[in-house]
């Protein structure tokens, strides 16, 4: 999806947040319960924007009825290279409704959940103050 790449590779979190559908749900490449709904969402990709380094897309690719679509990238977390997908699928109304995210080798995937697992406390607590704020 061009809009959530280029949100993305421009780091403007408010312009993704907007993508999403507020019954977004998020797959964690390192979590099995997978997360419901449009603040959580965007708080942890506000925090993956700050684990990633050296982030970039190398291909994106789209389903024929355009509403599927799969953005393959390479970035760092710390001393490890990992590589991974962005598998994206958008609703009626154009708004992403489901992200997997899915990423490899082990170690990249090792080191990606302790990065994150150090925030998330923080990323629960801004998820809970967006949603009460919408609401």
């Amino acid at each position: 999806m061009r809009a959530f790449r280029e949100a993305v590779e421009a780091g403007d979190l408010a312009a993704l947040e907007a993508l999403l559908a507020e019954d977004v749900v998020f797959a964690s490449p390192v979590v099995f319960k997978p997360y419901p709904g449009k603040a959580i969402t965007a708080a942890i990709l506000r925090a993956v924007s700050g684990v990633f380094e050296d982030f970039r897309y190398e291909r994106e690719l789209t389903g024929a009825d355009g509403r599927d679509h799969a953005l393959v990238f390479t970035a760092r977390v710390g001393d490890r290279e990992l590589s991974g997908c962005d598998f994206i699928h958008v609703d009626e109304d154009g708004l992403i409704d489901e992200l997997t995210v899915m990423v490899r080798p082990l170690s990249g995937a090792q080191a990606l959940a302790a990065a994150m697992g150090a925030q998330f406390d923080r990323i629960a607590k801004e998820a809970e103050a967006r949603s009460a704020a919408a609401s």
